[in-house]
């Protein structure tokens, strides 16, 4: 990948941000550069990784279930809603937990930059990281402000698909495309409508806060399925 994209969805004139670094194709990780505008985004990487160990680590618990409900997962991210970003888009307890996090060590090695960028990106990503580590199912939710490699996480691991499912994350194209490439932002399904339209919970969205959304499938590339407790 060339660059990264953070992108705020509905401020749909907002410039994009790159970055340089690395992606691991199956590991997690994160940009470090950040102008936004637009639902949150990915920051696009540009060439090989240095995530391969982590990326091992985290296939490894592909399978394994973590004792966490999809419910459980939701009403954690249900809690975050009204969280608002300050007027340099930070500020955010999620993207303070990711610039301290053994992680953002790791993907500043892969992709760049410093742990400081990460306090004022765009946080769509951290906001489901955050989520996963607080209700301790990281395993399967996985940890980045990436929002590109943490598609291609789920689908190294054989969880990613089209189906709408509580709790699993959903990752956006705000043009309609389907190439986990162009994704554009993430969060998680609360229920299929069942009339072309999912509700979410999301960080990061165009008003700069958590939010519980109604958005149409045709933005949807496709969901991530952790592995949740029945």
């Amino acid at each position: 990948m060339a660059i990264s994209r953070f992108i705020r969805a509905p401020k749909l004139n907002a410039a994009k941000l790159a970055l340089s670094g690395a992606l691991a194709v199956s590991a997690l990780g994160a940009t470090a550069a950040v102008t936004a505008a637009a639902d949150s985004a990915p920051a696009r990487p540009a060439a090989a990784g240095a995530a391969a160990t982590t990326a091992q680590q985290d296939v490894s618990n592909r399978d394994a279930r973590v004792n966490v409900s999809a419910g459980q997962v939701l009403d954690l991210a249900r809690a975050q809603v009204g969280t608002t970003e300050n007027a340099a888009g930070g500020g955010t307890k999620f993207q303070q937990w990711y610039a301290d996090s053994a992680r953002a060590g790791e993907t500043v090695l892969r992709d760049g930059g410093n742990r400081s960028a990460y306090l004022n990106a765009p946080w769509c990503s951290m906001f489901v990281s955050w989520v996963g580590e607080q209700s301790g199912a990281r395993s399967q939710i996985g940890w980045d402000a990436y929002t590109v490699a943490h598609a291609k996480w789920f689908a190294a691991n054989d969880r990613w698909g089209t189906e709408a499912k509580p709790g699993a994350v959903v990752f956006f194209d705000w043009n309609g495309g389907k190439s986990l490439s162009s994704i554009d932002h993430v969060g998680f399904v609360v229920k299929d409508n069942g009339d072309g339209t999912i509700s979410t919970i999301e960080g990061n969205t165009g008003n700069g806060k958590v939010e519980e959304r109604v958005r149409p499938t045709s933005q949807v590339v496709g969901y991530g399925y952790p592995n949740y407790a029945a």
